[in-house]
C-alpha cells in the first residue's frame, strides 16, 4: 500500500516539514554528486553505529563528525532513491498536520526527539551492530504515532498494489496499526535484511508518548470534502 494524502486540512503553513523534506533532498543529491566511494564514505561518517556508541571505539577513522552529532545527522542521510523517496513520502503526507497541533518549533524538536529515541531503542537490541544506521525512518514513525493519536478517524488515500490499482480511503487507525504490526513482525523475525526495524518501532511508540505530553489544548482537523 501506497498513501499519497491524507483528509486533514491544515491552519499553518507547514514551513519545518517541508524544509526537512528540502533538506534530505540537498543532502542525497549532495550523495550522488560525490560518487560511489565518496557515497560510501559519506554514509560511514554521517551514519549512527551503535557498536561505536556501547564499545567506546571509533570506526570511522578521519571522520570530521563527532560521535555524539551522528544520532543528529544520520536522519539526514539515506541509501537510495527509494530509502529517501518512502521516508519523506509519508513525512509529508503526515508531518504537516502534526506540526499543525505542535507548531513549528515544538513539531521540529518532537521530529528530532522521535528521531534519537528511535536510534537509542535500535542501540538497545542490536548493541553489536557495525552497520551505520542512516535514514529519517525513525523521526518519521514518531510523526506516524502522533499522527494516529491525533487523528485515528481520520482517512489515508492509499493506492493498493499489485493485485489491482485502485485509491483506497483507509481509516488512519487501520493503516496506521498495520504499518506499526509489519514493523513488529520484521523486526521479531531471524533475519533484519540490514534495515533498522526496531528503530522503527521505537520512533512510533516514541511518538504517541510524546504528543500526549507536548501538543497544545485540544486537536481539531478539517476534513476535506470527498
Amino acid at each position: 500500500m501506497i498513501p499519497f494524502k491524507d483528509d486533514c486540512r491544515v491552519r499553518r503553513f507547514p514551513f519545518v516539514t517541508i524544509g526537512i523534506v528540502v533538506i534530505n533532498v540537498l543532502v542525497f543529491l549532495y550523495q550522488l554528486s560525490a560518487g560511489q566511494e565518496g557515497f560510501r564514505r559519506f554514509v560511514m561518517q554521517m551514519g549512527f553505529i551503535p557498536y561505536e556508541v556501547t564499545h567506546f571505539v571509533n570506526l570511522r577513522p578521519g571522520s570530521a563528525i563527532p560521535l555524539y552529532l551522528t544520532p543528529f545527522t544520520a536522519m539526514f542521510v539515506h541509501g537510495g532513491i527509494l530509502h529517501l523517496f518512502g521516508n519523506m513520502l509519508y513525512l509529508w503526507i503526515f508531518g504537516d498536520n502534526i506540526e499543525d497541533v505542535l507548531g513549528h518549533l515544538r513539531f521540529l524538536l518532537f521530529y528530532l526527539g522521535c528521531g534519537i529515541i528511535a536510534a537509542a531503542v535500535q542501540v538497545f537490541f542490536e548493541p553489536n551492530s557495525q552497520l551505520p544506521m542512516i535514514g529519517a525512518s525513525g523521526a518519521v514513525a514518531g510523526v506516524l504515532g502522533a499522527f494516529l493519536i491525533c487523528f485515528p478517524t481520520a482517512r489515508v488515500y492509499t493506492l493498493v498494489f499489485p493485485f489491482f490499482f485502485r485509491a483506497l480511503r483507509i481509516p488512519a487507525l487501520f493503516f496506521l496499526g498495520l504499518w506499526f504490526l509489519i514493523q513488529l513482525s520484521n523486526a521479531l523475525g531471524s533475519s533484519t535484511g540490514g534495515i533498522a526495524w526496531f528503530a522503527h518501532i521505537g520512533g512510533f511508540i516514541a511518538g504517541v508518548v510524546l504528543i500526549r505530553k507536548y501538543r497544545r489544548g485540544r486537536t481539531r482537523f478539517t476534513k476535506i470534502r470527498a
